[in-house]
């Protein structure tokens, strides 16, 4: 396609969503469209997302990259799991790992094999007892493994950590290099088509005007097209996740790298800490309702491992989503489109997953209504469940001893969770949404961990004698024992493979 019939897309906002969306857009419609980016050096951006999933991984071999290189550059360390420290009761914790336990046998999912066990006395350890990721977690360690030895049980399933900032970089330098046009500049005005209401171009501050066919909004919480130029209502799911605060700092790098992130509940939210090459991720995210910002600083100033690099940088947010993500000739992408906590990670995920989807159904002329829809759609039926998910680690409690978690255990939840729970305590079967992004191992692990015992399992796990359960449950240990002794450190792994330049010295 010539460069005269090439439509104009035009990117408003940098950061790691306006810079993932650039990178996609280039690296899969590049010849048929003409790609600009808008952002100010002036304004700055929130920057927290350094934990991922493993999804990422699919974006980045889209884009090319070469694993060791983009983790080099980003300071990247990798991630196996979320481990949560007192959510359930204080004196809990359990990991959320991106990988089975056990191993399913007869299409029956694992934990109904090991829920047999406990209940009858024949096995009192937990079904972690069971996972090749918690085993790697615990010990440090982390290679490439695809699969285990020469068994059908798949080997570690990862993610990353890296520097959001770094990334976003990274992410500029690879679209700019494929034809991505950056303007630098800060929008002062939005025009629109009169006939329509599409938005037809903005004008820069110094009267730079950048016409286009269609438009992303990737300038974050403020929203500046979808939102204040546009209109589009917000849902406030606030009355189910009412953490609105949230409190950053980076510390010194920790002696050790653990592959995974830590979230420990507090008195009025939680904290993170996510381990860097160069330094260490920290952050409080609580509920203002429930205590101070003061009270908040103290809380994650005394929890860190490591000294402080920099002063806490404090961030505001509503959790919830916008009524569309996609209106007129306008979608947006990252923040402006919602805001999910970050407590399973899932932020880069949805600028991921929006990005992919906006491709997908990226209109081919200007009566879009189909495809606007069916985006809308599936974008607001992602972050409900995801919404959901989240929930679940606050409402399953039994924490009472602040007022902020005896808030979260009695408040009412979505008759979509409720129904989950429900059916996972009667049975251990999980009614999961066949589009559901978390797995049926992710909600098992969050069900257990958070103290939610099912009274039965499923009956086809009875189809083996007590002494074939007791040697299937040995034999996985012991496979998964040997297996880990034969990974190497994590740090060791970092130091062989994609050691910063900086850290390598």
């Amino acid at each position: 396609m010539s460069k005269q019939t090439q439509r104009r897309l035009v990117i408003v906002g940098g950061g790691t969503a306006g810079w993932i969306t650039a990178a996609a857009f280039a690296r899969l419609l590049g010849p048929s469209l003409s790609i600009h980016l808008v952002e100010s050096d002036a304004i700055g951006t929130v920057g927290v997302g350094e934990a991922t999933i493993p999804q990422i991984i699919r974006l980045n071999t889209i884009l090319g990259f070469d694993e060791n290189d983009f983790l080099k550059q980003t300071y990247g360390t990798f991630k196996l799991g979320i481990e949560f420290v007192d959510w359930g009761k204080k004196g809990d914790r359990y990991l959320h790992t991106f990988g089975d336990a056990g191993l399913n046998l007869a299409n029956v999912p694992f934990h109904h094999y090991w829920h047999r066990a406990s209940q009858t006395g024949a096995d009192t350890k937990d079904l972690w007892h069971y996972s090749l990721h918690q085993l790697a977690a615990a010990q440090g360690r982390f290679s490439k493994l695809d699969r285990v030895g020469n068994t059908a049980m798949t080997g570690l399933a990862y993610a990353y950590h890296f520097d959001a900032s770094l990334y976003a970089q990274y992410l500029r330098k690879y679209s700019e290099a494929r034809g991505v046009t950056r303007h630098e500049g800060i929008v002062s005005a939005v025009q629109r088509d009169g006939e329509s209401g599409d938005i037809a171009s903005i004008t820069l501050e110094g009267g730079a005007e950048i016409h286009g066919d269609f438009f992303i909004d990737c300038t974050g919480f403020r929203a500046l097209l979808m939102g204040q130029e546009l209109g589009v209502s917000y849902q406030d799911w606030s009355k189910w996740l009412p953490c609105d605060r949230a409190q950053a700092v980076p510390s010194e790098r920790l002696d050790s790298l653990p592959p995974f992130t830590r979230a420990t509940a507090k008195d009025a939210g939680w904290q993170w800490r996510i381990p860097l090459q160069h330094r260490t991720g920290n952050g409080h995210v609580y509920s203002s309702g429930f205590t101070t910002d003061e009270a908040a600083h103290d809380v994650l100033m005394e929890g860190l491992e490591t000294k402080a690099l920099a002063d806490p940088r404090p961030i505001r947010f509503t959790t919830g989503r916008r009524e569309e993500f996609w209106s007129h000739n306008c979608a947006a992408i990252g923040l402006s489109s919602g805001f999910l906590e970050p407590l399973e990670s899932t932020s880069i995920h949805l600028i991921q997953s929006h990005v992919s989807r906006l491709i997908q159904l990226f209109p081919q002329s200007a009566n879009a209504d189909a495809e606007r829809a069916e985006y809308n759609r599936r974008c607001a039926a992602e972050f409900e469940q995801i919404r959901d998910f989240l929930i679940l680690h606050y409402h399953q409690t039994e924490r009472e001893d602040s007022e902020f978690w005896r808030y979260c255990k009695n408040m009412k939840v979505p008759d979509s969770l409720t129904r989950k729970r429900e059916l996972f305590a009667s049975s251990g079967r999980l009614g999961r949404d066949v589009d559901d992004l978390f797995r049926e191992a992710s909600w098992v692990q969050v069900m257990l961990g958070q103290g939610i015992i099912p009274d039965g399992h499923d009956p086809m796990a009875d189809a083996i004698s007590d002494t074939q359960l007791s040697e299937f449950l040995g034999n996985l240990r012991t496979i998964i024992e040997r297996s880990v002794g034969g990974l190497s450190t994590h740090q060791d792994y970092i130091a062989k493979h994609c050691a910063a330049s900086q850290m390598a010295s």
